[in-house]
């Protein structure tokens, strides 16, 4: 980083910081909270290895570390005004049919059994089933850009099996009664929507996109969908019809319909078709490739009938991946019967950046740093960390020239332009249909170390 960028970063962070952000704190509806809510957003998007109150409030506000504490952890401010500016934030920056809506969850690893929400559950960073909490995300992206629209916690049966603990820990009574990953997800879905966020297709890994239910409510609601599922998803061939069977001669008529042609296995189905090499984006490596089949088929999820199989549901593409480590992957989606191969492999690979965004909201602005017990505070903190990880895709997004030539929305900017930047190197236009993994967060020049300050200074003039 040159001097001119150390001297010239942090007043247009400060510029930035102050007039982007100030509809989130409007939000809040309180004058004190509105002053502290700023601090500890600094104290996330600045420098610092942890992110936990006592080191925030250490480096952004030193002598109030007891007014920042119970800001985030014990003040009853409520979240849905703050997700509502979030989410239309979102939308102005990534929002339209060619953005996607991830739903996902990601774990925070604890110790002990006090955190609200915390037991021994799968964690996909850990990869093995392990003491944290599991939060359920929702991410809308377009290109390479993610922004996060929801965290919320998942509560396992030991939590809401034990009201008192429950109690202890401030769960809302609302929240105490069991609920999936998958009607949480839902849920949240319906709020990002009625919110007016703007996207074409929701993106789900399998362990979503298993379920029929949860298919079959995004089909419900009109929305495009492409989901991974195991190998073992029944499907039909796309041409399966039902009708009732003939009359026996002995015994009692059937009485439900049957498939006119068999299930088989989703795998089964595409070691049948012709597979072929597809790149989808530049990795650090070079370009990610892997070789893709697809067929139409109706998924076997329908009505059960007596005789025990599942008769033939919504047709579907029946997507495969095959990646160079041997490993294959499956996926269903609803795309129109039309649509070429190389869009549904776009369509099934774009999940891969609300997992980037997960890992930057831990490493770089302490999601997983949070020290609390409360529910409350949980929801405070992670809500906090959404809205710092937008205003700095904020400014990325602002600061790369290169886009600005694609229309009004710069959702497009070639990563590899921004990490120039950052460098202090003039930023060079994108190669067509190449793209580029983007630099760590701390990285940019705008995060510039500031000095610890009083909430009760203006933090511009």
């Amino acid at each position: 980083m040159s001097d001119k960028q150390s001297t010239v970063a942090p007043a247009t962070w400060e510029r930035e910081f102050t007039a982007w952000l100030a509809p989130f704190w409007a939000a809040l509806g309180d004058r004190r909270r509105a002053r502290w809510a700023p601090v500890y957003v600094r104290g996330l998007v600045g420098g610092g290895e942890r992110k936990s109150v006592e080191p925030l409030a250490a480096r952004v506000a030193p002598e109030d570390y007891q007014q920042l504490h119970h800001f985030v952890n014990a003040a009853a401010w409520d979240p849905a005004p703050l997700e509502q500016v979030l989410a239309a934030r979102a939308t102005a920056m990534l929002g339209g049919p060619d953005a996607v809506l991830i739903v996902d969850d990601t774990a925070l690893l604890k110790q002990g059994r006090h955190s609200v929400g915390v037991a021994r559950q799968y964690a996909g960073a850990a990869g093995k089933t392990t003491n944290c909490q599991a939060l359920v995300s929702l991410t809308l992206a377009r290109g390479e850009v993610p922004v996060g629209l929801a965290l919320r916690l998942f509560l396992p049966a030991e939590w809401t099996d034990d009201p008192a603990r429950c109690e202890a820990a401030g769960v809302p009574e609302a929240w105490r009664a069991p609920r999936t990953k998958l009607e949480i997800a839902l849920a949240e879905l319906d709020r990002v929507v009625a919110a007016g966020v703007r996207f074409g297709c929701v993106l789900a890994d399998a362990g979503y996109g298993a379920s029929a239910a949860f298919r079959q409510a995004l089909s419900a609601r009109g929305l495009t969908w492409a989901v991974g599922i195991p190998r073992t998803q029944k499907v039909y061939p796309a041409e399966v019809t039902t009708r009732m069977p003939r009359r026996r001669a002995l015994g009692r008529p059937r009485t439900y319909p049957v498939a006119t042609h068999a299930r088989e296995d989703a795998a089964v189905v595409l070691a049948r078709r012709r597979w072929r090499r597809l790149t989808w984006r530049d990795g650090t490596k070079g370009p990610l490739s892997a070789r893709f089949a697809a067929v139409r088929v109706k998924v076997g999820d329908g009505v059960r009938v007596a005789g025990g199989d599942k008769l033939p549901g919504e047709a579907a593409w029946l997507v495969g991946e095959r990646r160079d480590s041997g490993e294959t992957k499956y996926y269903l989606t609803n795309h129109p019967e039309r649509t070429p191969l190389a869009v549904l492999a776009a369509a099934v690979k774009a999940r891969w950046s609300c997992e980037q965004m997960h890992q930057q909201l831990k490493e770089e602005l302490g999601l997983d740093h949070f020290e609390g017990r409360s529910w409350r505070g949980l929801h405070h903190h992670a809500l906090l960390t959404l809205i710092s990880f937008a205003f700095l895709q904020h400014l990325r997004l602002q600061h790369v020239d290169a886009a600005r030539g694609r229309g009004e929305n710069a959702a497009g900017a070639s990563w590899a332009a921004a990490g120039a930047l950052a460098a202090g190197d003039p930023p060079r236009a994108p190669r067509p249909h190449r793209r580029r993994h983007h630099p760590p967060l701390s990285d940019l020049p705008w995060l510039a170390p500031l000095p610890a300050t009083r909430a009760t200074i203006v933090l511009a003039e």
